[in-house]
């Protein structure tokens, strides 16, 4: 019998795709949701999914769902947010998505008995660097790390997929603007496949080789944002012009786009974290082949 998963984020982007990889290898699922009206949309998706209405992520209630487990359920932890206020050495919203959950995560399932726990960080995750989003990551491993937990860690670079927040939302902004203005338009990412990430989740569950490791993952091929923006317009069918802005109008640019109204694209704190190249260190082995045996999808598989 497959390991049952409580698959902790599991409405988001990266969840709704880990979701089916998990049930399409028959492991029947507990996905935690604060939002009591996407328990049914959550449930519907298979008969191995089971919501659970959590009214917020406190000790005392993480205790109580934790309690109906079993000590061989295994956790993901998929939580992650991309923009938060300021603060040091990171915002309140990092602090608590980033750091407080998986710390309360991990304080309750030692008290009732669980051990296996895959915790999904990011590449460049430093406690030294040099924006909040990647401190809080790296703060995150560190405490993954000094848990007495079968604990596996996952370290991505941007993720893509069909219907992900990242090359939909430049395509979409290319609609509407004949001109591109781009801050941090030479910096490094390999962008990784949703679908490769969420198979080398699901194979680390029964592999006891990955307990006590960090895997870093990216696709096969290193992108400028550049290049990434314009094959965001080749999707939608476009092509615009793009102006790489200089680093002070890129921080003045993001500077207005974290104070406009609606979804947040852009903040300051996104500059500072591609400071860091989303990139794997020369010479570094690709986990998703050398560990897990997948083959990485390219960037180009989303034409097909």
């Amino acid at each position: 019998m497959k390991e049952r998963v409580v698959l902790i984020g599991g409405s988001g982007f990266v969840g709704n795709n880990m979701s089916k990889r998990l049930t399409f290898s028959e492991h029947s699922l507990i996905i935690p949701t604060r939002d009591q009206n996407q328990i049914a949309e959550i449930e519907n998706k298979s008969l191995l999914v089971k919501a659970v209405h959590l009214v917020d992520f406190t000790p005392t209630s993480l205790n109580e769902f934790f309690k109906t487990l079993s000590p061989e359920d295994v956790v993901i932890n998929l939580i992650g947010v991309l923009h938060s206020s300021k603060g040091i050495p990171y915002g309140p919203e990092f602090a608590h998505a980033h750091v407080e959950i998986p710390q309360m995560t991990m304080a309750a399932m030692k008290q009732y008995g669980l051990k296996r726990y895959i915790h999904m960080s990011a590449l460049g995750a430093d406690v030294n660097g040099p924006s909040m989003y990647l401190r809080s990551k790296g703060v995150a491993e560190e405490f993954v790390k000094s848990s007495d937990l079968d604990w596996t860690i996952f370290r991505p670079s941007v993720i893509f997929g069909r219907d992900d927040n990242f090359i939909n939302m430049f395509g979409k902004l290319q609609k509407y603007f004949p001109v591109m203005p781009l801050a941090g338009a030479k910096n490094l990412f390999q962008p990784v496949s949703v679908q490769d990430v969420s198979e080398a989740f699901t194979a680390a569950i029964s592999m006891t080789g990955t307990i006590h490791q960090s895997y870093d993952l990216a696709g096969p091929e290193v992108f400028t944002l550049v290049q990434i923006i314009q094959f965001a317009a080749k999707r939608e069918g476009l092509k615009r012009p793009i102006i790489p802005l200089p680093a002070w109008m890129g921080y003045l640019q993001a500077l207005v786009l974290e104070n406009v109204p609606g979804p947040k694209i852009m903040s300051r704190d996104n500059l500072d974290s591609m400071k860091v190249p989303s990139v794997l260190a020369p010479n570094q082995a690709n986990a998703l082949a050398d560990v897990f045996g997948i083959t990485p999808k390219s960037l180009e598989s989303l034409m097909q």
